[in-house]
Parts: structure tokens; C-alpha cells; sequence
């Protein structure tokens, strides 16, 4: 049974103010849909990687449930938050997994969905984390827009809503933002950066 959007939105408006009831009718239907967004990501992961989608909706799901001050507006506005917790986690194993020599291990993502280039190439992505960085301190709409569409894979729509713009700002952003993490990552992958 697939829930409306406003259903979700209710069950997490009724679990800020306190209702534990709406949190465990709440939970069936973030963990789902944690969970594709997590597989998705991972299905464009290099063949050896270790870290599974269920741990990494675990860790995803222990830190968003854990966020007792937030007071959630919808479920695009959850969902974003979930963006910048799953970015996190994966960063952190990627780090994590090349500590020792830059590149060695690294995560790999394909970047179809936010760069669309003739070739595709695997994405590093510490690299697409430092580049986010980078815009962040350039254009920081921008650079949230990116995570919310490829972290949280919300819509033009519900990214406008989280954001608080219209979603024509959200158009023009997210296509000045692909732009830029295209010149800025194919420095990188170059040796430029």
C-alpha cells in the first residue's frame, strides 16, 4: 500500500509533537523508501564495495530518528534531511576506506543523474563531496539543491518546497550546478584540483 505524500507529512508532524504511535506507523514507510534511495546509490557502486544498503539505511535511520529537536515540515523536508545523512555516511566510509593513500579504495558513483556527459565515467565520490564543498562557498542554493535531487532524489517540486524557491529557481540552479561539477570534477579527475 503506497502512502500520500500528505500522509507522511501528518504521521511526522503527529511524531514532533510527542506521539509515538505515529512514529511506529511512520517507520514502515521512511524505512522503504530509505531503503531504495539507499540501493539505488548503491547499485552504482564499484563490484567490491562492502557497504550494503540495509546498513546504510540503519545508520541513516539511527541518525534522522535520533533528531529529537527538529521540527519536520513534510516529508520532502525529512527526506532532505536524509539527503545530507546518507552524503555523510557515505563520505565517511569512502575517507574512510582510502585514509591511507588518496584514490586507493575509493567510493564510485556514477554521476548520470547530476552530470550528463557524452562518456560517463565512475564518479570518486570524496571528490563529489570536496566539489560540493567547493560550491557550497561559491552558491550555497546550489549546491543543496544538488544534494537534495541526487542525495534525497526529490523532485524539482518538492526540492522548491524544501528550499522555500519556485521550482524554476530550482531548474536554473540545479542546471548551473551540473555545470559546474562537471568542469570542477573533470579538473579533478585531470589532476587539476
Amino acid at each position: 500500500m503506497k502512502t500520500s505524500q500528505e500522509g507522511v507529512t501528518r504521521l511526522l508532524a503527529e511524531w514532533g509533537k510527542g506521539d509515538q504511535a505515529a512514529l511506529e506507523k511512520l517507520t514502515p514507510l521512511i524505512y522503504g523508501e530509505l531503503k531504495r534511495l539507499a540501493a539505488r546509490y548503491l547499485r552504482r557502486e564499484r563490484s567490491d564495495h562492502t557497504l550494503e544498503a540495509t546498513a546504510l539505511v540503519h545508520e541513516a535511520y539511527l541518525r534522522l530518528i535520533d533528531q529529537r529537536h527538529v521540527v519536520w515540515q513534510n516529508r520532502a523536508h525529512f527526506f532532505g534531511v536524509a539527503a545530507q545523512a546518507i552524503r555523510r555516511i557515505l563520505v565517511d566510509y569512502a575517507r574512510g576506506r582510502h585514509a591511507a593513500k588518496r584514490g586507493a579504495g575509493a567510493v564510485k558513483l556514477s554521476l548520470e543523474d547530476v552530470v550528463e556527459t557524452p562518456r560517463q565515467r565512475p564518479l570518486d565520490l570524496v571528490a563529489l563531496d570536496d566539489a560540493l564543498e567547493d560550491l557550497a562557498k561559491m552558491d550555497p542554493q546550489q549546491s543543496r539543491v544538488v544534494e537534495l535531487r541526487f542525495f534525497a532524489g526529490l523532485s524539482i517540486e518538492e526540492t522548491a518546497e524544501v528550499l522555500g524557491i519556485s521550482p524554476a529557481t530550482v531548474k536554473r540552479d540545479w542546471t548551473a550546478a551540473k555545470a559546474w561539477l562537471h568542469r570542477d570534477l573533470s579538473g579533478r579527475a585531470a589532476g587539476g584540483a
